[in-house]
């Protein structure tokens, strides 16, 4: 896995702290080779709601806009608006597909706690 972000070359660090499974980022290309789209990207972001507080919200986007970070995991591009990069801080984006669990999942080690839907955060 490859992490190459959109910083400068003199810039080390990446652009945000999320980072993406192998599963994902294979799921992820499946999902826009499905669509036939080579345009968009992986959006993750934060924003208030849900029972705790704050919400997870994981979706396709072919904008980039003004103070989004990048990432390039294997040719899926992981953006992050610049209000929710302190809150992914260290957060690990997952595709699971077995008989209990299927879909996406983000272990975010910023979370105080969650809910029962496990949807919401604090």
């Amino acid at each position: 896995m490859t992490d190459i972000a959109t910083t400068t070359a003199s810039d080390t660090a990446p652009a945000h702290g999320v980072a993406l499974t192998d599963a994902a980022a294979a799921k992820v290309k499946n999902l826009l080779h499905q669509e036939n789209r080579d345009d968009l990207r992986l959006r993750v972001a934060v924003q208030p709601g849900g029972c705790s507080g704050l919400i997870y919200q994981l979706y396709f986007d072919e904008r980039f806009l003004d103070g989004d970070k990048a990432v390039d995991f294997d040719g899926v591009e992981v953006i992050v608006d610049d209000m929710s990069v302190p809150y992914l801080e260290g957060a690990t984006i997952d595709f699971k597909d077995t008989i209990s669990e299927q879909g996406f999942t983000i272990d975010n080690p910023n979370a105080a706690g969650s809910c029962a839907c496990g949807d919401s955060f604090h």
